[in-house]
């Protein structure tokens, strides 16, 4: 996560932790940087003008200053569920953890009645899940969600079906789900034409800092029939 989405999503967390606050040891630990880190970033959100309070010492913390709340929302709780339910089927899918912390925000702004009525419904959906499924470590599908959305190079480490491993730079251009498996569909620099990597097979990630312009789609083919973007009905 680069340090604007982080030091925006620090101020949802923060939002949402209402009276309560944070302490920076567990705002650390939920963005997977020092407490150096969030005291920094606390201290450019704070110059910015962010009504964010600190209180030192032992107890102490961070926490938005009055009222943090977001205006209503009008979701159903057919929809919440829908939601929650996306999330679920798909747990190891790009972008989950924000569309977790979207739903949580979903859930926060509900009044009592309707996050009940959410829970209702939700408790008579069952989804079972194939815990022998493989899927990539979370760290390294973190870095490939910010070199898909900021177009930037990332160097791979690769490991093919044959378990030979391999280093390669690419340009991230898609992610897909097929055969039980994400892929990242990339132009590799290192081979000079367009490669799918299986996300579970890839043992480290490491953004480049370089941007790319991005290629003619259709040098990746067309989707099968069957296949849909996110924002398919």
């Amino acid at each position: 996560m680069d340090r604007a989405a982080r030091l925006h999503a620090l101020t949802e967390e923060l939002r949402r932790a209402g009276d309560r606050g944070r302490t920076a040891e567990q705002l650390a630990a939920q963005f997977e940087v020092t407490t150096r880190t969030i005291k920094r970033d606390i201290a450019v959100l704070q110059s910015s003008g962010a009504p964010i309070w600190a209180t030192a010492g032992p107890g102490g913390g961070y926490g938005i200053i009055g009222n943090g709340t977001l205006p209503p929302v009008n979701f159903t709780p057919a929809q919440a569920v829908s939601v929650a339910l996306a999330l679920t089927a798909f747990r190891d899918a790009p972008f989950a953890t924000d569309g977790r912390a979207a739903l949580a925000k979903l859930l926060d702004v509900m009044d009592a009645e309707s996050r009940e009525r959410v829970h209702r419904l939700g408790a008579k959906v069952w989804i079972r899940r194939d815990d022998d499924t493989a899927s990539a470590e979370p760290r390294i599908r973190r870095v490939v969600e910010d070199a898909v959305q900021r177009e930037l190079l990332v160097s791979l480490r690769y490991v093919d079906r044959d378990g030979e491993r391999t280093d390669r730079v690419v340009e991230p251009h898609l992610l897909a789900h097929t055969r039980g498996s994400w892929f990242l569909v990339a132009w590799c620099l290192s081979r000079a034409g367009v490669r799918w990597f299986r996300l579970d097979r890839v043992s480290d990630a490491t953004l480049t800092g370089r941007s790319f312009v991005p290629r003619d789609p259709s040098l990746f083919g067309e989707p099968p029939a069957d296949a849909r973007s996110v924002f398919e009905r």
